[in-house]
């Protein structure tokens, strides 16, 4: 299970322009038997060229991430973030794969339905994509 807390939607209290401060919780706990794994269609916003993707369904992550890696391998254009956002894996370490810096927008395509999506980049490891519910 993927979690990201949103520092925008913490009380005014918490808010910082410190960037070191404005952190997204990453947590994965892998329970093989409850993995939901599909396969939908992402089309690059500048090319439109469409590249299947293998992604986890992840009703615990609250966003949308992609993995570095495979956004730099398959051409998606990398949007920098103002803010970067800490990483933190579900036993409180930072993530190995730093802070996230950039979002990519694309197109998402499954059984004939098409929606936009940006999702931030991050070390997702052998998963290319995950779908939380943001």
């Amino acid at each position: 299970m993927y979690s990201v807390l949103h520092p925008e939607k913490l009380d005014n209290k918490s808010k910082s322009t410190n960037t070191t401060e404005r952190v997204r919780d990453v947590q994965h706990t892998l329970q093989l038997l409850r993995e939901v794994w599909m396969r939908v269609g992402l089309e690059k916003l500048e090319s439109h060229e469409r590249i299947a993707v293998k992604v986890l369904l992840d009703s615990g992550a609250t966003d949308l991430f992609m993995d570095m890696t495979f956004a730099r391998e398959k051409g998606f254009k990398m949007e920098k973030l103002k803010n970067s956002l800490l990483v933190r894996n579900v036993d409180g370490m930072v993530n190995a794969g730093g802070a996230i810096t950039y979002q990519v927008e694309c197109n998402m395509f499954f059984k004939g339905h098409m929606e936009r999506a940006r999702m931030d980049i991050c070390n997702l490891g052998k998963t290319e994509v995950i779908l939380g519910m943001p």
